[in-house]
């Protein structure tokens, strides 16, 4: 027989699996013989008292061996197969390439920037000297922004697809087997590259390719219906299935797509600053406490306030990680953060951003929301005076319109200078987050205060245009075989809900075979 049950557990108590046993039989009110196994599905912190208790969701064996085998896909060979074209090697086209070998299709991945090897050099020049190379950054390469973007998997696209699926792939390819139970999983930035080479090798393997300092230059059509791709200004590749997983900055490609007349649409995104506390003001707000228990990992939180009619919120929470320096192009300032597997570094960061509306830039361009937000990027380095040394105020001189006269220690490499971070904001993306800041301070014991520093600027929240596509199909209503997918289309928000939207676009793939 199994029963679910819950119990809760303090913080100390957590991995005592005696305990755990002896805590089910008294919930259970039976013998504790009569458990011979359990399997936690579900764990959670609860700080809602002062007392933080673990919350633990958990499957009981009674008078029956637990059967946890997990069933690891063997993935066929599809060496000789029909191939499909996947444009982007970020989280969206490996699982879109996975799930295309599990059809029986053989993907090939165009990746416009380096393998993770060779990509480390191109990211200690970003952070060390400044320099950005244009094709191999922390958004383009192997694994694309996912990589480098802290492993967060929590997500609410619980009705787009299989996210256990998802967890899995991630657990069979290195990932600790915690991130299937944890109500917020979590990988770590440091155990990322080494998951994302294994989850390559699995595709290479099952006889898939992967092309890496490959940058599509064109879409080949003919008569409503792709025909393949060219790349590097030179080579083609036929098929006649593509999935455009190209992330939300490779601006060449909405470009690319709006010369040839395939539509876009502008959309909107958010737009803001990344704001970083000492972890330890965190924590002390968030656990009640003075110092935070070793039994709990570093305090995390998720703000959002409505001022006027737009809405401002905290995005991309990094408990104990770094603010990194994210831009793609030359001369433009673009911040994001991350956290190690540990989150053990003495800072909490997080994008804290104000809703851009399209009535907010007007005209018809599908790519003014786009030209709006590289606009504020370009004015975030100038004022940085170069080097991605980037514009930044501490929070309570931001909010009294007064210039920082020093700035305190922070995580971010390349450097801050202090400057008016309203010479660089809209206005209204300045006056809302002015509004919302004080208030986040009433809910957040600590949180308003001149600690913190506001470095700017957050601005690739998610893709400033869409790339249309029908519901049922996946395709473009104008290109038949052309599949916008996940973040770059506008159609995921996050690692895990990018690779559901890949596998279910290799899926479609399938389906109108």
């Amino acid at each position: 027989m199994q029963k679910d049950i819950e119990i809760t557990l303090l913080p100390h108590e957590v991995e005592q699996a005696e305990l755990i046993k002896t805590k089910l039989a008294e919930s259970l009110n039976i013998p504790e013989k009569e458990i011979k196994g359990y399997e936690i599905l579900k764990r959670s912190i609860d700080a809602r008292s002062r007392k933080v208790i673990f919350r633990l969701q958990i499957k009981v064996f009674i008078d029956e061996e637990p059967n946890l085998e997990i069933q690891i896909v063997n993935y066929q060979n599809v060496s000789n197969a029909k191939s499909v074209l996947i444009i982007g090697a970020g989280p969206a086209g490996l699982f879109a390439a996975l799930q295309c070998i599990e059809n029986g299709l053989k993907p090939i991945i165009i990746e416009r920037g380096k393998d993770v090897k060779q990509r480390r050099r191109d990211l200690a020049a970003i952070n060390k000297q400044g320099v950005v190379n244009t094709e191999s950054n922390y958004c383009y390469g192997e694994g694309g922004a996912g990589t480098y973007s802290d492993g967060k998997l929590y997500t609410r696209s619980n009705k787009r697809g299989d996210i256990n699926k998802v967890l899995q792939v991630f657990v069979d390819h290195g990932a600790e087997k915690d991130i299937l139970i944890d109500a917020r999983p979590h990988i770590g930035t440091n155990k990322l590259p080494h998951i994302i080479t294994s989850i390559k090798d699995t595709i290479l393997n099952a006889g898939g390719e992967v092309m890496f300092d490959t940058q599509m230059t064109d879409i080949i059509t003919e008569f409503g219906k792709v025909k393949g791709i060219e790349i590097n200004f030179e080579e083609k590749l036929f098929a006649d299935h593509i999935i455009l997983a190209t992330g939300h900055s490779a601006r060449d490609v909405y470009e690319l797509l709006n010369r040839k007349n395939i539509l876009i649409e502008a959309k909107p995104f958010a737009l803001g600053v990344r704001i970083e506390h000492p972890q330890e003001i965190i924590d002390a707000a968030q656990y009640h406490c003075d110092t935070r228990s070793e039994f709990l990992p570093p305090a995390y939180y998720s703000l959002v306030e409505q001022v006027g009619a737009r809405g401002v919120f905290s995005f991309c929470m990094c408990p104990g990680g770094i603010i990194a320096p994210c831009a793609t192009g030359e001369n433009e300032i673009v911040v994001n953060g991350w956290s190690p597997s540990k989150r053990n570094n003495p800072f909490a960061n997080s994008g804290t951003v104000v809703q851009v509306t399209l009535n907010d830039v007007l005209g018809y361009d599908p790519l003014r929301m786009l030209n709006f937000q590289s606009e504020v990027e370009k004015l975030a380095f100038v004022a940085g005076g170069g080097n991605l040394v980037a514009p930044a105020q501490r929070m309570v001189d931001f909010v009294n319109n007064k210039l920082s006269i020093d700035l305190p220690k922070n995580s971010y490499l390349p450097g801050t200078k202090s400057v008016m971070l309203d010479n660089i904001l809209p206005e209204f993306v300045s006056e809302s987050l002015r509004a919302a800041l004080p208030l986040f301070g009433k809910k957040i014991r600590g949180y308003y205060t001149n600690d913190a520093i506001l470095v700017g600027v957050e601005s690739r929240t998610s893709s400033p245009v869409r790339i249309p596509r029908d519901k049922e199909t996946f395709q473009h209503p104008q290109i038949k075989g052309l599949y916008p997918c996940a973040e770059g289309a506008g159609y995921a928000g996050g690692i895990v809900s990018a690779a559901i939207d890949g596998i279910n676009c290799a899926n479609a793939i399938l389906n109108s075979s």
